[in-house]
């Protein structure tokens, strides 16, 4: 796989996943933007060094990486970010939107502050930075946009209390992929969402994991922001170095809305009573 010739955004890159994604861009011959605003694992606060160091240490190996510290939480600094790649390197083929935070708070002790934090990074952070990277990546020949989601927001199995809103944005996500991926479709622009398992310092984990490595992750989101990659829409679960893609179809048969070619019920008794023929698990 080479990305030669190829620009990429990665939020979120300081650390972690979004770091073992950057390096590996600029392995394979990307030039990267490391973004990330060095905020805690519950996304409080702010440390310019966490990107700046990560992108001083892979351009200490050669790679083509520049350093951004900013705020993505509003449409200004998602636009200061498109530019910093623009400026730097003249043109935008691949956004990764990869940062976010696991914060905990029971449905009944939500703050307003803390659905805010969620929302910023997982809604409005990837709306901005699509709405500024649109026009750059209209000129790409092979554009590629990879959002976030997470198995705890769309498998009720997996789910964890106090994680609501968490768990909002990650679906979001899913939402804005899917609109994007209509949107893109006539200008060749896919947008696909990873859905990662891995230990780092969001799993309270500091050292190197003996399982569910962040490298293990990697080539799963290195395929999606490829030319390799024909699909849109489509949301890849990677976990301890197994992959498999899913997404949200319809039924056979159906003339959306006006047939839903399911069950008919006229009441609520009926529904009710034919409830086991309803339910689509």
């Amino acid at each position: 796989m080479n990305f030669s010739g190829k620009t990429a955004v990665v939020t979120g890159a300081g650390r972690g996943l979004g770091l073992s994604y950057a390096r590996e861009l600029a392995r394979l011959g990307a030039n990267v933007v490391i973004s990330d605003s060095g905020a805690d694992k519950t996304g409080a606060g702010t440390d310019d060094a966490v990107a700046l160091d990560a992108a001083r240490t892979l351009a200490a190996e050669g790679f083509s990486v520049i350093g951004h510290h900013g705020d993505l939480a509003g449409e200004l600094g998602c636009r200061q970010l498109i530019e910093t790649a623009i400026n730097g390197f003249g043109q935008l083929d691949i956004v990764i939107h990869n940062a976010g935070w696991v914060g905990y708070q029971s449905i009944e002790e939500t703050q307003p502050a803390f659905i805010q934090r969620a929302l910023d990074i997982n809604i409005y952070s990837p709306i901005w930075l699509c709405k500024h990277a649109w026009k750059y990546l209209r000129h790409s020949a092979a554009a590629r946009v990879v959002l976030t989601s997470s198995d705890r927001a769309m498998y009720q199995q997996y789910a964890q209390p106090g994680l609501t809103a968490y768990a909002a944005g990650k679906m979001a996500q899913l939402g804005i992929m899917n609109a994007l991926s209509m949107e893109g479709a006539a200008d060749g622009i896919l947008v696909n969402a990873v859905s990662p398992v891995a230990k780092t310092r969001m799993w309270g984990v500091s050292g190197e994991p003996d399982n569910l490595k962040p490298e293990w992750v990697t080539p799963g989101v290195m395929f999606l922001a490829s030319p390799l990659c024909q699909d849109t829409g489509y949301i890849l679960r990677a976990s301890n170095g197994q992959f498999t893609a899913t997404r949200c179809v319809e039924n056979p048969g159906v003339d959306y809305p006006l047939d839903l070619a399911r069950v008919k019920a006229s009441s609520a008794e009926q529904v009710a009573r034919l409830w086991d023929q309803i339910k689509e698990c």
